[in-house]
């Protein structure tokens, strides 16, 4: 099996639904990402571009994507829909069709744009069809199909697991906390390309306090815990990495930031997906043979806080070295582009600590995890 590499990649700002991308649509978002990425690292035509994509119009528009950034349409490109888990499978894709010869060089990652996602409706020949309506969020399980069906997950974990209210906020004060800190002092600006305007991430309050989390009410009629903030927004952009042989590395004379050491998906009760990013990590390290002591960074796309609690219960030595720069509480979880944008803050995180192994890992609906091991390169 071939080594698989990690030159490196881009993210777009990420944007607040109907914000700052409101009349830009995902195929657009992701070519304008695309092709900075491209022309940074020098490449035309790439054996594939893979891309996640969850609420798009579909019909690939992966392939779409591509031809809107100009890629020559002798480049293949499909679209990879994981929902939450999009991108960072995306990436999984790309790395075990380099690994096992079928490419040298391939682009991966995904992109989002919720401010243009087409409506939905049932076809009136279709069992569930009940009128001209719409829907925004697919359908995840047999015999449930309700917009609010995310959310109700994360409140059946929080009453599973016992989570206090006082856990959950404290997360979301420390991912905007650390999120604004990072924007202050520009700690993401080598993994930013702007596009469209825009000047920084959206979703980030740096003013959040205890005393607006304890005035903000719940999103779900009796619930007890999911709220506007330890619940993450919905998000527009997007976010690309390179990935290359051992054989391109060297004929290009490149140098890579890190290398694949492996990924593994895992399922889980789909009424409960936040637990998944929680049990892939597991599954990771033990395939690895790795303890969590070995790891000197996670990065796990923060769609709700309970999965903070679910990680540092599970792993609670590894606090310090986890989302060190904030997570999608404060940044916001444009679906399809999560993952690959949680593994260009890994290798953020691992550069600025000095790290040699990391992790990055997503719960997505349908109860579905994926995580991926790098291990970082010294330049």
């Amino acid at each position: 099996m071939d080594r698989v590499y990690l030159l490196g990649g881009l993210r777009s700002f990420v944007g607040v639904v109907n914000g700052m991308y409101r009349h830009v649509p995902a195929e657009k978002l992701g070519a304008a990402v695309l092709r900075q990425v491209m022309d940074k690292y020098g490449m035309e035509q790439p054996d594939y571009i893979i891309a996640g994509n969850g609420v798009g119009a579909g019909g690939n528009i992966a392939r779409l994507m591509s031809l809107e950034a100009g890629v020559d349409c002798a480049v293949p490109a499909f679209t990879i829909d994981v929902q939450c888990g999009s991108g960072l499978e995306s990436i999984a894709v790309a790395a075990a069709k380099i690994a096992c010869g079928e490419a040298e060089c391939v682009i991966a990652g995904g992109f989002e744009s919720s401010s243009t996602q087409p409506r939905r409706g049932y076809n009136p020949n279709h069992p569930d069809y009940t009128g001209d309506s719409w829907y925004s969020v697919a359908k995840f399980m047999p015999g449930i199909h309700r917009e609010t069906v995310m959310l109700e997950g994360a409140e059946l974990a929080c009453q599973r697991e016992g989570v206090a209210k006082a856990e959950l906020d404290a997360w979301v004060l420390r991912s905007h906390r650390l999120a604004a800190q990072a924007q202050q002092e520009g700690s993401l600006k080598e993994v930013i390309a702007p596009c469209f305007e825009a000047s920084k991430d959206e979703g980030i309050r740096p003013r959040m306090s205890q005393r607006l989390l304890d005035r903000l009410p719940k999103v779900l009629k009796g619930g007890e815990f999911i709220t506007a903030a330890n619940s993450c927004l919905i998000n527009d952009g997007a976010a690309f990495v390179v990935l290359c042989s051992e054989n391109y590395l060297k004929k290009h004379g490149m140098t890579a930031q890190a290398k694949i050491l492996g990924s593994v998906a895992c399922g889980g009760d789909p009424l409960v997906s936040p637990r998944t990013a929680v049990t892939a990590l597991e599954k990771l390290l033990a395939k690895h043979q790795l303890t969590e002591a070995e790891i000197d960074d996670f990065e796990i796309n923060e769609a709700f806080a309970v999965i903070d609690v679910l990680f540092a219960r599970t792993f609670p030595n590894s606090v310090d070295k986890y989302n060190a720069f904030g997570g999608a509480l404060a940044y916001g979880h444009p679906y399809g582009a999560s993952g690959a944008i949680i593994t260009l803050h890994l290798l953020e995180a691992l550069k600025r600590c000095q790290g040699r192994l990391g992790c990055a890992s997503v719960a997505a609906a349908g109860g579905i995890g994926t995580a991926l091991l790098l291990e970082r390169v010294e330049a």
